[in-house]
Order: structure tokens, then C-alpha cells, then sequence
């Protein structure tokens, strides 16, 4: 049934295919109906960039320089919706995605995998991530969110290890920012994209 649903997402969501002057550093362009939170130039789609000088720009990627700070969070607020971001992380990292400016999906170099949905109760489903997914420290990893009401479907790496599951018992905000977390630990991301679920009006 996963590897149905899988195929479903993915086949949904698929990255065109990138310029030749961006293959090297592995940035793409987002694919139909998501739009790009980050341009490789500026942060013009977060709030408060200009007050954010611990996250830089270098070669085309974000890169948070693990030097106090706080997360970077949208300019606009979602409610529903699907998110693509490349992520990689150095030894001991720790970082994540709030959704709707509510911590978290898990992204860190532990034993537990990342992906998970960390601040949901404990034994709780999504809380742990299905499985270990993670590539090597310093390797990039592709991740894919869906949120749609208070369920979350999390694909690490073309495997779901979060399965439609409750985000924080329910208890969150109908809208907010999408944040990427600090910690105190370097980090990079690239080929940010975003796109809103709107209802089907009957």
C-alpha cells in the first residue's frame, strides 16, 4: 500500500529537470503548481531576513552558520500544503521543519532517523519515523512534506517514514510560517518549494 501511495506522491511532484548550470551544485527548478521559497540570490520570501545575518547565501545554497540566531521563518503563512527541501547537516547536527510555525519534523544525525515528527506525544504514531532513511552526514537528503488539516505525510529519500499521522494531537494553529530550525549546528538547504492546497470548490 506505501509503495502505491508513494508513487502517487512522487508521480505528482516530480522535479523538472535542472539547467546545465545548475547540475553541479544540484539545484533545481520547482516542479509544476510549486513556486521556489528560495532564489539561490536572496531571501526575499522570509520574514525578518535582513535581522537573520547567522543564515548566508553561499554558492546558490542557505546555509545557516550553526552561530546563535533563530529560525528562518516564511513571510506568508500556509495552511494546507505540499513542501519539497533539500537538507544536509554536519556530524552532531540537529535542525528541523516547523509547519505552520509549530515544531516539528525531525531533521539530526541520530540513531532514531530523521523525518519524524518529534513533538507529537510519545509511542504516538509519526512520532518515530517508520524507518532510518538518512544519508551519510554531509550528504544531501531530498525530503518531501504534505500537510493537509492535522495529518502529515513525511518521504525521506523516496520513503515514507511518516505516514499520514496527527500532528501534535490536533492541538495547532488553522494557518502559520514555515520555519527551518536552528540549533547551533551548521546547515544547508536548497530547491525550497512550496505549493498551497486549496479545497476543490463544489
Amino acid at each position: 500500500m506505501k509503495r502505491i501511495v508513494l508513487s502517487l506522491i512522487l508521480a505528482g511532484s516530480l522535479f523538472v529537470g535542472a539547467d546545465a548550470g545548475e547540475k553541479d551544485a544540484g539545484i533545481k527548478q520547482p516542479p509544476a503548481g510549486f513556486a521556489s521559497l528560495f532564489n539561490g540570490k536572496d531571501l526575499s520570501a522570509w520574514k525578518d531576513a535582513d535581522k537573520r545575518p547567522e543564515w548566508k547565501i553561499e554558492d546558490g545554497l542557505l546555509h545557516y552558520t550553526g552561530k546563535g540566531g533563530k529560525n528562518l521563518a516564511t513571510a506568508k503563512k500556509y495552511k494546507d500544503f505540499e513542501m519539497w527541501v533539500d537538507w544536509k547537516i554536519t556530524k552532531g547536527g540537529d535542525s528541523g521543519i516547523y509547519l505552520r510555525g509549530q515544531p516539528q519534523v525531525q531533521i539530526w544525525d541520530n540513531k532514531e532517523g530523521s523525518g519524524g515528527l518529534w513533538n507529537n506525544p510519545a509511542k504516538s504514531d509519526g512520532k518515530v519515523p517508520l524507518e532510518v532513511k538518512d544519508k551519510k552526514v554531509g550528504e544531501w537528503n531530498s525530503m518531501y512534506i504534505k500537510m493537509i488539516g492535522t495529518k502529515v505525510t513525511v518521504v525521506l529519500n523516496d520513503t515514507i517514514v511518516v505516514d499520514n499521522a496527527v500532528f501534535l494531537q490536533g492541538k495547532i494553529p488553522a494557518d502559520g510560517p514555515i520555519e527551518l530550525q536552528v540549533h547551533g549546528t551548521p546547515l544547508w538547504f536548497r530547491n525550497v518549494f512550496v505549493k498551497e492546497i486549496v479545497p476543490d470548490k463544489k
